[in-house]
């Protein structure tokens, strides 16, 4: 059972983004609903995806997705490196708070604020798309994974920066390109042959065709692939995040 500690961590990691959820959830919610706008404007009868599925209800899983993966990573990027800037990450290492305790707290918080982020997303579209299958529960594993994995990513970014900008390039250079190569926008099925494979070599695809699955009950991959693809990319972060927290990598002088 985890002890005050850690839900002292927690605590302060979830209150962290609620106190200012204009700018952590209002803000991306805005964000994403200008993408819809434009993209279904721009886009609507010009895109052809899945047979019987209209691109305004193509795009709206995938910007669900994409809001829930994209604040998931900020949230404990920031909030570390600002701790490890700021110098009260001490307060972090000095209580009895095994490395696991630490990776939980930052990490359900992420997801958290994740879920929140493309929860507003959902309820602000909902007027703009017709599900032809909703599988809530599917897409609900799919969306809680997703927040794990890039809240752990985001772990490890806040771990190996210095200062703000490395944090900047990681997600400028890492995090954006894999989002937006992912199918966010299209069906990764009307691409060239080179560009499909790339795109399979993406874990973040499988994150918004697995979800987008639950929505629509078509996708472009197995979803059982794509559940087995993004829980062992999970595993695989996390276990890199415990170890460098375990070690204290750039987090003990």
């Amino acid at each position: 059972m985890m002890g005050v500690e850690f839900q002292t961590l927690l605590r302060k990691e979830l209150l962290r983004f609620v106190k200012v959820s204009v700018q952590t959830v209002a803000a991306p919610v805005l964000t994403a609903l200008l993408y819809l706008v434009i993209f279904s404007q721009a886009l609507g009868d010009r895109v052809k995806v899945f047979d019987q599925v209209a691109y305004t209800s193509f795009l709206v899983p995938g910007l669900v997705m994409m809001s829930v993966l994209q604040n998931a990573f900020a949230n404990s990027s920031s909030s570390l490196i600002q701790s490890k800037i700021t110098g009260n990450i001490v307060f972090v290492l000095l209580p009895p708070l095994s490395h696991r305790e630490i990776f939980a707290a930052y990490v359900i918080a992420s997801t958290a604020r994740g879920l929140a982020v493309g929860l507003g997303v959902f309820v602000f579209t909902l007027g703009f798309a017709d599900y032809l299958h909703a599988n809530p529960l599917w897409s609900l594993l799919f969306a809680i994974l997703g927040g794990f994995l890039l809240g752990a990513l985001g772990l490890i970014a806040g771990i190996w920066a210095d200062k703000f900008d490395q944090i900047a390039v990681f997600q400028n250079f890492i995090i954006m390109p894999l989002t937006f190569l992912s199918g966010v926008f299209y069906s990764v099925d009307s691409l060239p042959p080179i560009w499909q494979l790339i795109s399979h070599l993406n874990p973040f695809f499988y994150v918004v065709d697995g979800f987008r699955y639950g929505f629509l009950g078509v996708s472009d991959a197995s979803p059982m692939l794509s559940l087995a693809i993004v829980f062992s990319a999970a595993c695989v972060a996390a276990a890199v995040a415990l170890r460098l927290l375990s070690i204290g990598y750039k987090l003990r002088l």
